[in-house]
């Protein structure tokens, strides 16, 4: 397909469409199209990339779409955001904000961590992914490194749940607490638990914390933007 030929509105909805579908080639040719049009970088990640991963988001949680559906679309969210990504960087282009997510101590398992990571960067946030078997140091030093706005800890097996609190407690015990949101989620992980070791929030299932994520952003932005204004007084 000719994706010169596409008027700019049908230009997004079919690159929604196509990253929908997982069809990584397409969404490249259409990211680079967009910016061949004079499109700022900006405009072709929240018109094009960012807007197919909320319908995906919506899909995902609503049990249209599976795992490997979800897989195969952020894939294809990813291939655009490798052209983006520089570009952004020399702009200065604003994220809507900034998490640090790892699977605990002990546990190896990370397909959901991951696909937590793809739709959260789907949706405008910078994410650091440390890995599988995080240590609470590892989770101090990337804080420390990369000051984020929120962490995100996940566990598979219930013998791992329990490491969550010991990361708590470390943030508590660094004096960073206050200034984290921290959020828990994983196959065995519930909200009455997640609430009982001090997180903010419980990730049910990938949709949901990219909501949960968003939604705690735009209070901190509504914070910051009444703190700005008190000092201008």
């Amino acid at each position: 397909m000719d994706f010169s030929e596409l008027p700019d509105d049908e230009l997004w909805l079919q690159m929604q469409d196509d990253l929908y579908d997982g069809m990584k080639p397409e969404v490249t040719q259409e990211t680079k199209e967009a910016l061949r049009r004079g499109y700022k970088p900006t405009d072709v990640l929240e018109k094009g990339l960012v807007a197919g991963m909320d319908i995906v988001g919506v899909d995902f949680r609503d049990g249209v779409l599976f795992v490997p559906e979800v897989l195969m679309a952020a894939n294809a969210m990813k291939s655009g955001m490798e052209i983006l990504r520089p570009l952004l960087t020399e702009t200065g282009a604003p994220r809507v904000g900034t998490v640090v997510i790892g699977t605990v101590k002990g546990d190896i398992h990370d397909i959901g961590k991951n696909l937590v990571g793809m739709m959260l960067e789907g949706a405008g946030f910078e994410v650091i992914n440390l890995g599988v078997n995080c240590d609470a140091d590892k989770f101090i030093e990337a804080i420390k490194t990369h000051k984020p706005d929120i962490i995100g800890m996940s566990a598979l097996l219930t013998t791992t749940m329990p490491y969550m609190k010991v990361i708590t407690q470390a943030l508590i015990d660094e004096r960073l607490r206050e200034d984290i949101y921290v959020m828990a989620g994983g196959a065995p992980v519930s909200e009455n638990f997640a609430m009982s070791i001090g997180a903010d929030a419980y990730g049910r299932d990938a949709a949901t914390s990219v909501e949960i994520a968003k939604a705690h952003m735009v209070v901190v932005n509504k914070q910051a933007a009444l703190d700005k204004a008190r000092l201008a007084i």
